[in-house]
């Protein structure tokens, strides 16, 4: 009969893998969760299909960490990337890799990842209770177990795996911070990250809907004049101002965030330098030389993008082509090359993928996930101040903490 008690707060993918390795060490584990299905938010990721890891190295999952890269090192290097589809594909679950080394599985159906946690943890033996814990108990030290509503239930080890603030529907509250406070531990200021930037200018909106792709977006921070971030790649104009791959991957680089502070430059032909784009807009317009300027774009820019490149660069759009001056021609240049988007702020935390923030790691022993102030206490996933770009890495976080946290919890002590 299992002798040590190990009780896990949340069923997301953090608290399910560590139940998990918990269980499999030979500890008798409980899931308290308080909403009424397991991996509710795991089940909305990838818009339903879950990016369940991305498929690389350990040196490259690291370099795609913003927060706290080297306090991971122990965790993936247990339990990696390769490891983490060894371990769904042999438990049935048949995956395929995509662009960028995404990983999904074959059935484009986030829940079947869900189940397949589901179904090992219940082969384990792993009790799940939908209940919500009110509080940890602690005593002299150490943890002891947990409140709920109507009574206490004790355990040689807890773990938190509540996850963060984004997607409060699907449960992600901030209990977990509450309980990191209780038992004396700092909570690093809490921002939303990999999220979409509303943006201050007026012609914004009038771009709404509008995809680029292969463009480079540089952020610049105003105060410090230097780029945070700057990536290739695809974005999205919308009513507020912008989204898509590149902002929610620059979003994760942006941290005191206040009106005016950024600025997003869009290269819109990043393929050309100037010089070469400018032989190519004379070449365009040699073949439209009696027609409006509006009307001889086409081929060089979305036809939803060229009437606000036009008036940026201060140019009457009826304007013909034959008529332009080098002047003007260089004005066209500069807001293809460098379209400005003056970032305003996040939107709300409950539309990030994750939360930036949590609690501090300098309080966490990374080689096990155990709290340094309290015994028998652990955390893993997104409650911790550890958070990456887009792609199948902050998932593979949770696993990989979560795992740590299971297999340390189910030391005897």
């Amino acid at each position: 009969m299992p002798d040590r008690k190990v009780l896990v707060i949340g069923a997301g993918p953090a608290g399910m893998m560590a139940a998990a390795a918990a269980a499999e060490n030979g500890a008798q584990v409980a899931i308290l969760e308080k909403n009424q299905r397991v991996g509710r938010k795991l089940a909305i990721t990838g818009k339903g299909r879950c990016n369940i890891t991305n498929y690389c190295d350990t040196a490259d999952f690291i370099a795609h960490v913003t927060a706290n890269p080297r306090f991971l090192y122990s965790a993936i290097n247990r339990f990696s990337c390769y490891d983490t589809v060894a371990f769904f594909e042999e438990r049935g679950l048949a995956t395929k890799i995509e662009r960028g080394n995404r990983v999904f599985p074959v059935s484009d159906k986030a829940t079947d990842v869900v189940d397949t946690l589901y179904d090992y943890l219940s082969e384990l033996g792993v009790e799940i209770y939908h209940k919500e814990v009110k509080g940890l108990i602690i005593e002299s030290g150490s943890v002891k177990g947990v409140r709920l509503d109507d009574r206490e239930m004790y355990a040689d080890k807890v773990i938190v795996t509540c996850g963060g603030m984004s997607y409060r529907a699907t449960g992600s509250t901030g209990d977990g911070y509450t309980f990191a406070k209780a038992a004396g531990h700092t909570i690093t200021p809490l921002l939303p990250s990999l999220v979409p930037l509303t943006a201050d200018d007026r012609d914004i909106p009038e771009l709404q809907g509008l995809s680029l792709k292969n463009i480079r977006l540089t952020v610049t921070d105003t105060v410090t004049e230097k780029a945070v971030f700057s990536e290739t790649g695809e974005m999205l104009f919308t009513h507020f101002g912008i989204s898509g791959p590149l902002v929610l991957s620059a979003s994760a680089h942006m941290r005191d965030m206040s009106p005016g502070r950024y600025v997003a430059i869009i290269d819109m032909k990043p393929a050309l330098d100037t010089e070469t784009l400018d032989k190519r807009i004379l070449r365009d317009f040699s073949g439209f030389v009696n027609k409006d300027l509006i009307n001889a774009m086409t081929k060089l820019l979305p036809k939803k993008l060229i009437p606000v490149v036009i008036n940026r660069a201060k140019i009457d759009p009826h304007i013909k082509c034959h008529t332009l001056t080098a002047e003007q021609r260089r004005a066209l240049l500069d807001q293809i090359k460098e379209f400005s988007v003056h970032i305003h702020s996040f939107r709300p935390i409950n539309e990030a993928i994750v939360t930036h923030g949590g609690v501090d790691v300098k309080d966490i022993d990374p080689r096990t996930m155990e709290s340094k102030l309290v015994n028998g206490l652990y955390f893993a996933g997104e409650v911790l101040d550890v958070d990456a770009y887009t792609g199948g890495f902050n998932l593979q976080i949770a696993y990989a903490t979560g795992r740590l946290a299971g297999a340390s919890a189910s030391v005897p002590t």
